[in-house]
C-alpha cells in the first residue's frame, strides 16, 4: 500500500484500491457529486498503475 501511495495522484483513494486480474491494473473507488464508481488507479502523469503483466497487455 505505501509503494501504491508514492506512486498514485494524491486526489486518489488509495485506501479503496483493488487490482483487477482482467487487466492486472490497480483501480479505486472514487466517490462523486451523483454517483460512486471505480477508476483506474494513475500517477501524477496520468499514468494507469498495473502489475507488469497489466502493462504489457496494455501496449
Amino acid at each position: 500500500m505505501a509503494q501504491l501511495s508514492a506512486m498514485a495522484a494524491p486526489y486518489q483513494d488509495v485506501q479503496t484500491t483493488v487490482l483487477r486480474p482482467e487487466d492486472g491494473c490497480y483501480w479505486y473507488r472514487h466517490v462523486g457529486p451523483v454517483e460512486t464508481t471505480m477508476l483506474p488507479l494513475r500517477t501524477p502523469e496520468g499514468r494507469p498503475i498495473c502489475t507488469e503483466r497489466g502493462a504489457q497487455a496494455a501496449s
